[in-house]
């Protein structure tokens, strides 16, 4: 018998900013969240379940309980973030959950904030409710700036059967949430205090 021909994999292709390697697309089903909330309980869940392990910190910027919950039943810790509660030489998260936009909030300064409150080797994730890609693309650059590294982009696709009246204010039913994950390192910790 002869020895099967081997191939290399073909490259990846589609990433929206080039990575070394690029950055892998994963697609979760989750429901869509309700008017109001960053994310479902269901994508909240899976966030907190594949980026934390027991009795790590998850810190809070969404809208909504649904993280909480997901935290609680995970046996994780959960602090949600209020201007009140930060306070120096507080316990670095494992995973910051953020819905995005946040109002006025810029993404360089608020990145690197997040980067500055994750455990190295830690994650931040980003919901964004089907945006255009140049929002994607300036808050992966912000991320950069702030040193995190681009680790995943996860699209969450919703139920395509969405009752009447969940429209987006035009013609098209919100069919997917994108989240994108950032990772820290030691280099981001560095930068914050270079400076």
């Amino acid at each position: 018998m002869t020895e099967p021909t081997r191939h290399p994999a073909p490259e990846a292709v589609g990433d929206i900013i080039p990575g070394e390697p690029p950055v892998p697309i994963t697609v979760w089903h989750a429901p869509a969240p309700q008017a109001g909330d960053t994310m479902s309980v269901m994508l909240a869940d899976r966030l907190v379940r594949n980026f934390t392990r027991r009795r790590w910190l998850v810190l809070d910027l969404t809208s909504g309980e649904q993280l909480a919950r997901a935290v609680r039943a995970a046996q994780r810790h959960h602090a949600r973030h209020t201007p009140q509660n930060v306070t120096v030489g507080i316990r670095r998260a494992a995973l910051i959950v953020t819905g995005w936009p946040l109002g006025d909030t810029a993404p360089v300064p608020f990145l690197a904030d997040c980067a500055q409150r994750v455990m190295v080797g830690g994650c931040v994730a980003v919901v964004l409710q089907a945006a255009e890609l140049t929002v994607n693309q300036v808050l992966i650059a912000a991320a950069r700036a702030a040193g995190l590294t681009y680790l995943q982009h996860i699209v969450a696709a919703h139920d395509l059967t969405a009752p009447s009246g969940q429209l987006d204010g035009g013609t098209h039913l919100p069919v997917h949430s994108d989240v994108l994950i950032f990772r820290s390192s030691l280099d981001a910790l560095r930068g914050s205090t270079d400076g």
